[in-house]
């Protein structure tokens, strides 16, 4: 059994699916490949199974010729597809919804895949994010659907002792674009910083992922706010090493801010849970898998900045409630999202359609 999976750039939560899922599924006797039309910033380690940067027809075409995948699964790039066809390729072509963005923006792009959808795919993979089965329900009811949650590395992202900063962080972790919402997280550590005055913001993100027009907004704002000297940016650090930031905020005192308006699953969310760094988070869909109101982690309304700096602050002085949070949300991702569960829906799948 060999599958491919494809996406534009080797960055963000999907790169991190590819990681994991692929060495999951390979300890399972699946044959995994990666082919990135772009390449792109990653910093992971060298990967146990081939990864491929091309976007030529010819490049491709040879790469399908040669491996005779099994399955391909097309991550949200619905046009590659029909160039899939077109090339030559006649096995399984699985469609899979991840990081569609806003719920609007979700439906128009699902809308505009309905005519590669009919010809082209035999079936459509999503996490189990309401808003993406609603979509694909009511937008597509012929298309079969699989859903399985993502897979998270609970043994690599767990707390990591150490040093603990001086003062409290609040983080950030995104791009600056309008889904991730950073104005909103910019504003909320505005007030907060109005009660804890010592303190510091954190922001992971990748600049070459951002428009021109984005950044100049982003300055803008953080120096109209007087954060720009409470602000450190941390570009393209290694996934792998995450835990130790997530670690030190946790020790801070301070907590992770999630301020996405829709989001399909949330990686950073539930590997800043794993190493049990407390999480604030708008209700942005697919983190209902793992945050649980009060116990596993906090959510506030969109665009509420006063309700967010309550919770916030409650997070922050209710000592007891967040040792709670931390310890429960930290067995809840145990419990629910090791890679043994993802190879088996994986592989039923695959089966459904008769590869063994």
């Amino acid at each position: 059994m060999k599958v491919l999976f494809t996406f534009y750039v080797p960055s963000g939560g999907v790169e991190t699916l590819n990681t994991l899922r692929c060495e999951s599924l390979q300890r399972e006797g699946i044959e995994c490949h990666v082919l990135y039309l772009m390449p792109g910033s990653s910093n992971q380690n060298q990967p146990n199974y081939p990864i491929y940067i091309a976007s030529g027809d010819e490049e491709i075409r040879t790469l399908l010729e040669k491996e005779r995948f099994d399955a391909i699964i097309v991550t949200s790039d619905y046009l590659l597809m029909e160039r899939l066809r077109l090339l030559g390729y006649r096995g399984i072509l699985i469609y899979e919804s991840q990081g569609l963005g806003r719920r609007s923006d979700a439906k128009d792009m699902i809308i505009d895949a309905v005519p590669y959808l009919r010809s082209y795919c035999n079936a459509v993979l999503i996490p189990p994010t309401d808003h993406l089965l609603e979509l694909f329900i009511s937008i597509c009811p012929w298309l079969q659907r699989y859903v399985i949650p993502n897979i998270v590395d609970v043994q690599s992202f767990r707390f990591r002792p150490g040093e603990p900063p001086c003062d409290p962080v609040i983080a950030w972790v995104g791009r600056l674009e309008t889904n991730k919402n950073w104005s909103e997280y910019l504003k909320i550590a505005h007030q907060i910083r109005r009660h804890k005055p010592n303190l510091h913001l954190w922001m992971f993100h990748d600049p070459e992922l951002a428009s021109e027009e984005q950044k100049q907004l982003f300055h803008e704002e953080l120096h109209a706010l007087g954060l720009n000297d409470r602000l450190v940016v941390f570009t393209n650090i290694p996934n792998h090493i995450m835990p130790l930031y997530y670690s030190s905020i946790a020790s801070s005192g301070g907590f992770l801010l999630s301020t996405s308006i829709t989001e399909g699953f949330g990686y950073a969310v539930a590997e800043a849970v794993c190493c049990t760094c407390p999480v604030l988070s708008t209700d942005s869909d697919g983190v209902r898998s793992f945050i649980v109101h009060n116990y596993s982690g906090k959510f506030y309304p969109l665009g509420n900045v006063e309700a967010a700096v309550t919770e916030g602050l409650e997070l922050m002085n209710n000592l007891e409630l967040r040792s709670s949070i931390q310890s429960q949300g930290r067995m809840h991702m145990v419990s629910r999202f090791g890679s043994e569960r993802y190879a088996q829906s994986f592989r039923e799948m695959l089966n459904s359609f008769a590869i063994f």
